[in-house]
């Protein structure tokens, strides 16, 4: 079994897989520029017909009728085939002199978004980006009833250079037994700015955001598109719902359509202005309080769900990526002009 161990000084946890590679997998990686899968559609592990023994379906939404492409299904969530963290055991924390250590406990899964090996889901309509954020609630919500499991986060990688494992589009859920260090500064963020205004610090970027409109990208209905004041690199923006809400998987009906228009058009915005651009997205969603409900008890109030969309078109310096200081090269106001227009 893989392991997690936690840096004592930062207190992140990493996981150490139990292969460990040899530096020959490196060396190969970068001096040949192996694309993480070139295979067609005929040979996919993700395409409709090519099962693989090696991994379980764990949820499905088929097609409401026989099928005439050859498939019976829109989406598809699978494990994954050499998981980092596995659903079965127990967490086993213990200590190793002076440092912590667990079992890599957690779900580690692969929803694949589409039954169409070149076709993104933002290309197959309005109904179809419906149903992929349908499978986003639903996994959330299954994990969040496993009391081993502190945090669920959804993220696609898109292209290459954004860590893709596959080019059959997918999106991934990892589901582990520790908030990450990231996700509990941003927690501890949020409820240290409703301690001292008694507000909720996302709904206040979204009331600044809409009063200039400086930064705004699009609006509908039930949320806002936008680039950050601050962003951590050139063109990230961010989807914020209007109304408060902490925990994606309480998204109603109505916001989930609505949020699958938006998503969908602001990628392909993103793609018109800057040439289909490797990407990353992360949900940021409320952790599970079942475990820890007392030391949870204000998300309610001080914290808000939301996406994060960050195109790689930047490499970041070693100074920028140690001390976390970036340095952007297009003012954040001009980014966001340049994809409105698009």
């Amino acid at each position: 079994m893989n392991e997690l161990r936690k840096d004592p000084i930062l207190n992140r946890w990493v996981a150490i897989l139990k292969d460990s590679k040899a530096p020959e997998h490196y060396i190969n990686e970068y001096t040949e520029n192996i694309s993480p899968d070139s295979a067609s559609d005929n040979e996919c592990l993700l395409c409709p017909g090519n099962q693989h023994e090696a991994y379980t379906e764990i949820f499905t939404i088929k097609e409401d009728c026989e099928s005439s492409n050859n498939h019976d299904w829109h989406t598809k969530v699978i494990s994954m085939i050499k998981p980092v963290l596995q659903i079965e055991g127990e967490l086993g924390r213990k200590g190793v002199g002076m440092y912590d250590k667990m079992n890599s406990i957690g779900a580690n899964e692969l929803i694949i978004e589409s039954p169409y090996h070149n076709t993104q889901p933002e290309d197959l309509g309005i109904s179809h980006m419906i149903k992929v954020i349908s499978t986003y609630r639903h996994r959330i919500s299954q994990l969040e009833s496993d009391p081993r499991l502190r945090y669920t986060l959804i993220h696609k990688d898109y292209g290459k250079a954004a860590g893709e494992q596959y080019k059959h589009p997918h999106s991934h859920v990892i589901a582990t037994p520790v908030i990450p260090k990231g996700i509990k500064e941003e927690l501890d963020g949020a409820k240290a700015y409703y301690q001292y205004k008694e507000r909720c610090i996302f709904c206040d970027i979204v009331n600044e955001e809409l009063r200039t409109g400086a930064r705004v990208i699009m609006e509908t209905k039930n949320f806002v598109a936008f680039v950050p004041f601050a962003p951590k690199s050139p063109f990230e923006y961010w989807i914020l719902p209007r109304r408060h809400n902490c925990a994606f998987q309480e998204i109603s009906d109505e916001e989930l359509e609505d949020f699958s228009f938006i998503l969908m058009e602001t990628i392909k915005k993103m793609g018109a202005a800057l040439k289909n651009p490797p990407y990353n997205y992360v949900l940021h969603t409320a952790p599970n309080r079942i475990p820890r409900k007392n030391y949870w008890h204000t998300l309610g109030e001080d914290f808000h769900w939301h996406m994060e969309i960050m195109p790689q078109i930047a490499i970041k310096t070693g100074f920028e990526m140690d001390s976390e200081f970036y340095i952007l090269t297009t003012k954040p106001e001009d980014a966001a002009n340049y994809l409105k227009g698009a």
